[in-house]
């Protein structure tokens, strides 16, 4: 087997599925896939782990697939979280630049890890901690907007970065069941900014986007403005919720349940609207056949809730009027038949499935919104390692202590 320190692996632990993405740099640091593997999810609960061995067999299983098709050992993997126990809150830090009150000189790379490092001194409760601090934009002398003020002169230079947080409970149980599994994690990353690295671009961003990832358990979303954060929030509807209710609805079971929705988010509308499906009945009961507009009637009381949830978010952001890019959808749930047409109905916003990019020799499947958590992973790993090999190694560990903190999950 080839050399693993040389491989760049994504794990996406989701409600519904595990997946793992090894990666090769190729020419110009650019990646390549070297194979992928992805195993059914069995354990989780509302988006955390609630069965450790179920979840660490998983993994295992993930990983062997990988493996076996790259041709290499996985020892080390950036691992994705989310779920409702993540929030998003804005934080400050300000630093004086001269040596006398009002004294000016240029800012250096060691000011932006100490204003960096302020900003992240909030005081969390006991079972929180910092998953990952996004630097929105720095300030020097009131003069907003600065994307990177080193060398620039002033006398005050300030950072505004949104803190994302999560419980520590659920972040361990994220590393501990890796761990099990063999593996090692580099990093835990939010799921939503990982998506992002794979399906949004640097124009989205500055124009305004909502970038809404559809799980099992819940939904996450991330929003981009003037080319930062500006806003996450996970809400406790996801693709599980509209399985049960089919289940109910058609009074089916589970696996039934999600094979029929499945089946309308494949097809296209036109063929939806006049296709018919056989659904199993629970027990003795003979078989029904289910059309377009019945299903529809169950399944869209719990779309207009998950709309109004992230309507409501979009509002709380402050960013709702300036989403020129609109919203882009990702995760297995974003391929509900019907979804995306609804949404820009009831948001008022161009919306869109997302589709990954940014990987050499990637599969037609891989582009695919259920995908984007995995593929970013990736695309973030490299952009780490890429950053590591650029950098001076002690002053690269000081600026991602500055980011990370000394508790963050790694």
């Amino acid at each position: 087997m080839a050399h693993r320190d040389s491989f760049v692996v994504g794990l996406d632990l989701g409600s519904t599925k595990t997946c793992a993405l090894v990666c090769h740099p190729g020419e110009k640091g650019k990646l390549r896939v070297s194979g992928f593997g992805m195993a059914e999810s069995k354990g989780w609960r509302k988006s955390v782990i609630a069965n450790l061995d179920l979840t660490v067999l998983a993994i295992k299983k993930a990983v062997e697939a990988a493996e076996t098709s790259a041709g290499v050992s996985i020892g080390t993997v950036f691992v994705g979280v989310g779920g409702t126990h993540i929030k998003g809150v804005n934080s400050q830090g300000s630093i004086a630049l001269g040596k006398t009150p009002g004294g000016a000189r240029a800012v250096t790379q060691e000011d932006i890890i100490k204003v960096l490092q302020i900003a992240r001194s909030v005081t969390l409760p006991q079972d929180r901690e910092i998953v990952y601090p996004e630097p929105k934009e720095y300030l020097l002398d009131s003069q907003d907007g600065i994307r990177n003020p080193v060398g620039m002169t002033g006398a005050r230079l300030e950072a505004n970065v949104h803190l994302i947080t999560g419980s520590s409970t659920a972040l361990r149980n994220v590393v501990t069941a890796a761990n099990l599994a063999g593996i090692e994690v580099i990093d835990t990353v939010y799921e939503p900014f990982a998506s992002a690295a794979a399906c949004v671009t640097q124009d989205e961003r500055e124009l305004g986007i909502a970038l809404v990832d559809i799980g099992g358990g819940s939904t996450d979303l991330i929003v981009y403005s003037q080319g930062s954060v500006r806003h996450t929030a996970s809400i406790p509807v996801g693709g599980d919720h509209f399985t049960n209710d089919i289940a109910v609805g058609l009074r089916t079971t589970i696996p039934e349940a999600e094979r029929v929705k499945r089946s309308w988010g494949d097809s296209t509308p036109d063929y939806a609207a006049g296709a018919v499906l056989e659904v199993p009945s629970v027990g003795e009961r003979p078989a029904r056949f289910v059309g377009y507009t019945m299903l529809r009637d169950i399944i869209e009381p719990r779309a207009i809730e998950l709309l109004e949830l992230i309507q409501a978010e979009l509002e709380r952001s402050g960013q709702y009027k300036q989403l020129g890019a609109g919203l882009m959808m990702v995760g297995g749930g974003a391929k509900l038949g019907g979804l995306v047409a609804l949404a820009e109905q009831a948001l008022g916003l161009p919306v869109r499935l997302g589709s990954c990019t940014g990987l050499e020799n990637m599969e037609d499947d891989l582009t695919a919104p259920d995908y984007a958590t995995v593929v970013g992973l990736a695309l973030y790993g490299n952009r780490r390692r890429l950053l590591q090999d650029s950098k001076k190694p002690g002053l690269f560990a000081s600026f991602w202590e500055a980011l990370r903190g000394k508790g963050g999950a790694s």
